[in-house]
């Protein structure tokens, strides 16, 4: 039976990431080890990862790239998603057990999450949803909050004698992306136009969430480090892409955002 997150069950969400890194094999190896990512393919300086068969992150060499500007447009975070509470247990187990540095934890009333930062600075979640079925809504806009995560409760969800963290499980995916931008207002105007994604949450001028098909966001857009940010600078380390999924597209194209941020679309079924 599927356990695929309801994430990747609407007309449109993120397919996978792509990363410029200085050291491609060492962040490779941090997305291994930490993240729990296996290796796809390699191909020239790119490796390829993901969760089975599922590609979930690109890491394109360029040990000429400088390194990333967290005041710039960019990457804030992306955020793997693990089907299962139990699955999130299992990776905070392991990295209690391998005393790996968390940024931070929050409940965020849709979903519990932990933080790290890669070895390059980029930022990642590691995350599960609560039941979509759960989720509080105020007409169009959903209940999100930024609370004090039950770690204990989350690692009870594991089963005694359970063989624990085997990496990322199969179901797992990219649920969303949070972008660093210059202006909210304009990130969330320029998502509605050309994905027709629903605004779902505001976090005052600051922050944006936004989704497809009722999920709680699939792309986050803020300003808390980057504001009035101009053009990304694309000889920088940090994001090189974001690919979206979509059930309507019928040929694959790429775009960019008003930050330069490329934005790539491949045509394909929910699931």
């Amino acid at each position: 039976m599927s356990n695929i997150p309801f994430a990747a069950t609407t007309p449109i969400s993120v397919s996978r990431v792509g990363l410029k890194a200085r050291d491609v094999g060492a962040l490779g190896a941090f997305y291994r080890d930490v993240v729990g990512l296996q290796e796809l393919r390699r191909d020239g300086g790119t490796i390829t990862l993901g969760a089975g068969s599922r590609a979930l992150l690109d890491i394109e060499s360029d040990k000429a790239a400088t390194p990333d500007d967290p005041r710039s447009a960019g990457l804030f975070h992306t955020a793997f998603l693990l089907p299962t509470r139990a699955d999130l247990g299992r990776w905070i187990k392991h990295a209690i057990d391998r005393r790996i540095p968390v940024d931070g934890a929050s409940d965020h009333r849709v979903s519990e999450a932990l933080y790290l930062t890669d070895p390059e600075g980029n930022g990642i979640e590691i995350y599960a949803d609560r039941p979509h079925t759960s989720w509080k809504w105020n007409g169009s806009q959903v209940e999100m909050a930024t609370e004090q995560l039950d770690i204990g409760s989350i690692v009870a969800e594991v089963p005694a004698g359970d063989a624990g963290w085997q990496g990322a499980p199969e179901d797992s995916i990219v649920g969303h992306v949070h972008l660093r931008v210059g202006d909210p207002a304009v990130a969330a105007e320029w998502w509605n136009k050309e994905f027709g994604f629903d605004t779902v949450a505001k976090y005052g001028a600051a922050a944006v969430f936004l989704s497809s098909g009722g999920y709680h966001h699939h792309i986050g857009a803020n300003s808390w480090q980057s504001p009035r940010a101009g053009r990304r600078d694309p000889s920088r380390t940090g994001l090189a892409w974001v690919e979206m999924r979509s059930a309507t597209a019928d040929k694959t194209d790429s775009r960019e955002d008003p930050w330069g941020t490329v934005i790539r679309t491949i045509p394909g079924q929910p699931g």
